[in-house]
Formats: structure tokens, sequence, C-alpha cells
């Protein structure tokens, strides 16, 4: 794993020993010896990842992670704080003001190698996730990661894995400000819980007798559906070696006994926060995905979609020897509708014609407005005489019954030509199909339209 990281102390001895700690891990590292040079080095440098100290002349620590959270181009950059402070007071003023996580001096070796690797996954899915949303921004997409001042409306949810009753009772009672808790003892139940519900965390206590809660956090990080549930472990002081093989594991955070509940609050909302902001990244994501392959009009895949789509089904259908058609449909004298009914009456035409489409072509085809009034269904597995039955029976849906017109209050009758077109030994690309399907739709228009005419073997 390689990163850039930003030490950031004013006592060049510590500065050094971290360095070399991370150079021997071959990440690449900056250094600063103040506030001010390292926020300068965040805004004008890609960083990963921030050890930074408190305790420093002018601006301390806890301003400049303030300072780092609250700048949208910086706020993604994970902060550890690197401090000889160890008071839970210091601990809660540093995870308020953003901080990811704490070290505390002198830092043991695998727990800094281990925490920064854990918090450099995380970045890494973030930031492809950035990436992607602020593409959909680019193109005019809502953005869908307005996520006001940062803090929790709504009531988080949490599942805790827990094997003593009064422990359950004394973190349910600390996180009732900010969260529902479903609390249990079964381990293998929380697993299936977690699976099948929204939860937003999972607290797993290592206060079990007879069974080892590194497993759980295994096997949470092992099925799909927990894959990015964040975990967050308590374990007890001095557990260094259970703390470096649960962040290992994909363990999100950790705390240790006894509880300090502003510490347990802050933590739990930080992974709170980091869940819902990741589910928003995810969510855009996938928004995106579907404008850039889907018709807005008509709701059916685009062409865009079509042209990288109908590459793969011809390459299988070659591959398999198995029959490949196309089938290109047109609405006849389509630009009448719109010189005699207005623009709004045509977007009505066609995506009733593209609801008649989708209704009457097969589960496999692949339906897609092309252009205009010109739709396209690629059909896998299909001979030309099957492909000719199903033009036939769309052409009889569109013909048969009217378009009922709501702004304009008429019933409108339409008819479509179809063009169609069989993989044979002749046609070697997918270009080559679409052309012989576009020719024989010329075909069925100069015809006299309201027909199927398929290509000429």
């Amino acid at each position: 794993m390689t990163a850039r990281i930003l030490v950031v102390d004013d006592i060049p001895a510590n500065v050094k020993l971290l360095e070399a700690r991370l150079l021997a891990e071959y990440f690449e590292v900056l250094t600063a010896e103040d506030g001010l040079k390292a926020l300068a080095i965040c805004d004008s440098t890609q960083v990963d990842l921030v050890l930074l100290d408190i305790m420093m002349p002018g601006m301390d620590g806890f301003d400049v992670c303030e300072r780092l959270k609250s700048d949208p181009r910086t706020s993604h950059i994970p902060v550890v704080m690197v401090t000889a402070l160890d008071q839970p007071a210091d601990r809660v003023r540093g995870l308020k003001a953003g901080a990811d996580d704490f070290l505390t001096k002198p830092v043991n070796d695998l727990q800094l190698i281990s925490r920064v690797k854990s918090l450099l996954r995380l970045k890494t899915l973030s930031d492809e996730l950035r990436m992607r949303n602020e593409t959909a921004r680019n193109l005019g997409i809502e953005d869908l990661l307005r996520l006001g001042d940062g803090r929790i409306d709504e009531t988080g949810h949490v599942l805790l894995v827990d094997g003593r009753a009064n422990s359950q009772e004394r973190i349910i009672r600390a996180l009732k400000p900010i969260a529902q808790v479903t609390a249990t003892s079964d381990p293998q139940a929380a697993l299936f819980e977690a699976a099948e519900k929204p939860f937003e965390l999972v607290i797993v206590n290592s206060n079990f007798d007879d069974y080892d809660p590194l497993r759980l956090c295994s096997q949470l990080r092992s099925l799909e559906r927990t894959r990015f549930l964040p975990v967050l472990l308590v374990t007890e002081q001095g557990a260094d070696e259970m703390i470096v093989r649960a962040l290992d594991l994909g363990v999100n955070d950790y705390i240790v006994r006894p509880l300090d509940p502003n510490e347990l609050v802050a933590r739990s909302l930080t992974q709170i926060r980091r869940k819902r902001y990741n589910d928003r990244l995810r969510a855009s994501m996938q928004h995106t995905i579907e404008l850039a392959v889907t018709d807005a009009l008509t709701g059916l895949n685009n062409r865009r979609y079509l042209d990288n789509h109908l590459k793969i089904l011809f390459n299988r259908s070659l591959a398999r020897g198995r029959p490949l058609s196309i089938l290109i449909t047109d609405i006849d004298r389509f630009k009448l509708v719109n010189d005699t009914y207005g623009h709004d009456a045509g977007d009505e035409v066609l995506k009733e014609f593209a609801a008649r489409i989708r209704s009457t072509v097969r589960g496999a085809d692949l339906a897609c407005r092309y252009g205009g009034e010109e739709f396209v269904v690629v059909m896998p597995d299909t001979p030309p005489e099957v492909a000719a039955a199903v033009a036939e029976r769309l052409r009889a849906a569109v013909e048969t019954v009217p378009v009922t017109l709501r702004e304009a209050g008429a019933a409108l009758n339409i008819t479509a030509s179809f063009g169609i077109s069989s993989r044979l030994e002749s046609i070697e690309t997918p270009e080559q199909l679409m052309k012989q399907a576009d020719l024989a739709l010329y075909e069925a228009k100069k015809a006299g339209r309201n027909r199927v005419v398929a290509a000429a073997a």
C-alpha cells in the first residue's frame, strides 16, 4: 500500500522517528514543523493521511484539525493525533475537532502501522466514490453529498454485541442521546442481525469468556451485506495484540475499558457519520450509472449503453455459435405529430411507444431508444423467423390501440415500420449487423410503412 503521509510536529526528533517508521513501510512522507505549514501543504499537495501533534507553539493540533475538517477540499483526509496527552477529555476534544484517531507517545510501531493502513483503506474507497460523485456534478446531476454542518439529525442505529448484561446497560445508557441500540450476547445471532437490518455501526465488546470477538469482526468483513458496516471494538487496556489484529481485519476503530461515555459517543458519532457519508457516495455512484445508460424520457437504455452492450452480445454469439437478431423500428410520420399537436404530445407518443416495446419484447431482449423516434431491440439466441414474429407482434400492438394524448384530449392512431437483421457468416461486426437492419427499415418505409422487413440473407 503506497500513500503520502504528512507528519506534523515541532520537535525534529519526533518527526525523524515517525518518518523512519513510515519510510520502512514504503510510504511517502512529508513533514511540517507547525500548523500553518501543515495547512499550506494540505492545500497545495495531495495528502492521504496526517499524523498531527497536539502540543505545538502558535496553532495547536486541535485548531489545525478543525481547519482541515471544515474545508471541503481537505475534510476527507484522515487525521491521527499523536500526543503525550492521554486524558479522556483531550481525546474527546480531538474527536469533536474531527480527528479520526489518537496515538499516544511513545508510539507503538504495530499500532501505528496498523492504524495508518486501516485509515488508508477507508480513504481509498472514499476517494473513488468522491471522484465518481464529482463526475456526476460535472454532468449537471444533482449533488447527493450535501451533508449540512455535519450534525446527525436522525437517531443512529447501533448493534451492540456484548457478553455481559451490566456492560450492555452502561453502553446503551451512554449512547441513548444519539442512537437506538439493539443489544445481544449471541455473536452468531448478531451476524444475522447485521446482515438483515440497516445498522450504521456494530460495537463488539471483547468481554466474552468462551468466544473470540475477532471471529465476528472477520465474518462481518467477509459478508457482502456487512462489508462496509463500521465496527467499533471495545478492549481491555493494554490489549495491543488484539487491537493490531482487529485493525488488520478491517475494524474501523477501538476504545479501551474503562469506557468514558463522552469518548464512546464521539467515536460512535464519527463512525455513523462516515457510514452515512459513504452510503450517499455509493447512492450517487449508482444514480450516475443509471443516468449514464438510461434515456430520461422513456426509461429504456440509451444509445451509449447499446453501443457498448451490443459488442458484448455480438462477441458472445460469435463465440458460442448462437443466433443474434436486431430489430430497428421507427414511428411513421412522427414529425406530423409534433407539428400538429406540439412536442409535449410527441413526448407522450414516445413514452407510450416505449411502454409497448417493453411489454412486448422478452426478458432477455435489450430494448433501447436509439435517437429521436427510432428504437432498437437486440434479441440474443434468436433466429430470423422468431425475430420477425416478435416484430410483427409489436407492429400489431402499435397499430391496433390508439395513443391517448392527455393534454390535447385526443386519441391518436400511429403505426411503425420495422427492419430486422440476423447474424450471418458474412456479418463480421455489430456495426454491419446494425447497418443491415437499418437498410431493412428503409425498405419497410419505402414499401409503404407499417410493415416488417427482414434483411436479405
